[in-house]
């Protein structure tokens, strides 16, 4: 039994929470992160990227709406926090390990890179859940979701190569994302106006693949 609990109080049921905003905002992400999936198993790597970089979007957007939002208990808040990390490893976890398989044509010498990218985030996320920030605003390793905002504008280049090489780049650096999300190192929690540059960036990269997605039909 989680501590805490008023027994003389019914429980919430598990739907009353998707009412809440913020939760449906992150949902929206995870909803992003699920076409970003969908898109690359189909091998369409332009969407995937766009719906990737929307998912780090909302990721940011929901923890904004529920820090100014009043009136939300604290069950509310404990259900959002965990929420918000189970979808992180879906979008950032997850997701960038689909790309890395559908990338390199679900060849098996990738599935250990796919390992290595969903369990470090896992062992990450776990030591934040635990841990917190390391002082006011920084992180002990790179943010899971620093990943996902950075990949989008690499695989633009990685494009360019040809295979088998672009696999093998795309599997390197997906492998150096790991190691850093893991690493003993601090780095800074990216918020305030940071969040105006992720939405011009994001809508950036929209605009790019997008750009990409047409001419790729129209040939």
């Amino acid at each position: 039994m989680m501590s805490g609990t008023n027994l003389s109080e019914p429980s919430p049921s598990i739907l009353s929470f998707a009412q809440d905003l913020p939760n449906i905002c992150s949902l929206v992400g995870l909803l992003c992160a699920v076409l970003s999936m969908y898109y690359a198993i189909l091998g369409v790597f332009s969407a995937a990227m766009i719906g990737l970089i929307w998912a780090v979007f909302f990721d940011w957007t929901d923890g904004i709406i529920a820090r100014n939002m009043n009136g939300r208990n604290e069950n509310q808040r404990n259900f959002g926090g965990q929420l918000d990390s189970l979808i992180d490893i879906i979008s950032f976890g997850i997701c960038p390990a689909v790309i890395l398989l559908s990338y390199g044509n679900f060849s098996p010498w990738f599935l250990p890179g796919a390992f290595l990218i969903v369990a470090a985030g896992v062992l990450r996320l776990s030591y934040f859940n635990v841990f917190g920030l390391v002082g006011e605003s920084t992180y002990m390793g790179l943010a899971m979701d620093n990943n996902a905002i950075i990949l989008p504008f690499v695989f633009l280049f990685i494009g360019m190569l040809d295979q088998p090489f672009a696999s093998i780049t795309l599997y390197i650096i997906l492998i150096v994302f790991a190691a850093m999300n893991v690493a003993p190192i601090k780095t800074p929690k990216l918020s305030g106006r940071w969040y105006y540059v992720l939405m011009i960036y994001s809508l950036l990269i929209t605009f790019i693949y997008g750009w990409k997605l047409l001419i790729s039909q129209a040939s």
